[in-house]
């Protein structure tokens, strides 16, 4: 029930629906996530939005459930959160992020694994690893600097400063601020429009864009 599942005109969106914990990821959220994400490729569905509540997109990682067990990543069974962003990053649909308030923690760093992200005027993003003893996760040390340059990112990875949306656009960790009032038609609108076009021409476009640099 904390992840809602839609299909509407091939276009999927992905809810995470924890409001009473600001979306706190838990590793059976990150597991339905993950399942929406891999069936996406192989479902009739061109388009893949991941989405959050009203006011708040997700506050990172539920730590009581990630102390429970902690992941070790590249070893023994994979970590539920290790599973979902690999699905992610595999995902042959474009996937754009809709974020509406609180992005902490992985709550930002999988808007660098998405092809578009919008973004509502009172959203905040902030990636507090360092803060808890945690190295930045998922290649966001890598990408990010690429984005927005090495010092810059450094503001958010290592002194884990809080970025307002206004920021975010500047810095091109967001596509556009969209209404807050109209914030997800407006999203819907335009995952439809991506979706009416030439699918195998999309699917080419996103491989490209995303081939590394040589």
């Amino acid at each position: 029930e904390e992840i809602q599942v839609s299909d509407d005109a091939r276009v999927r969106t992905i809810r995470m629906s924890r409001p009473e914990k600001k979306n706190a990821i838990t590793r059976a959220m990150y597991s339905a996530m993950s399942e929406a994400l891999e069936t996406a490729n192989t479902d009739d569905v061109r388009v893949v939005i991941i989405a959050g509540s009203s006011g708040v997109f997700s506050a990172g990682n539920d730590m009581m459930d990630f102390m429970e067990a902690p992941p070790h990543i590249g070893g023994g069974d994979m970590p539920p959160v290790e599973r979902f962003m690999r699905a992610l990053m595999a995902c042959e649909k474009p996937v754009i992020a809709a974020v509406d308030g609180l992005a902490v923690g992985i709550g930002t760093t999988l808007l660098l694994h998405c092809d578009l992200a919008y973004a509502t005027k009172r959203s905040v993003f902030t990636t507090p690893f360092v803060n808890l003893a945690l190295a930045p996760e998922f290649g966001s040390s890598q990408l990010l600097p690429g984005i927005v340059g090495r010092a810059v990112a450094s503001e958010l990875l290592l002194l884990g400063a809080k970025w307002d949306a206004e920021k975010a656009l500047a810095k091109h960790l967001v596509t556009e601020l969209l209404p807050q009032d109209d914030f997800e038609p407006a999203v819907v609108e335009i995952a439809h429009t991506l979706a009416g076009l030439a699918p195998g021409a999309v699917k080419t476009a996103k491989m490209l864009i995303n081939l590394p640099p040589e």
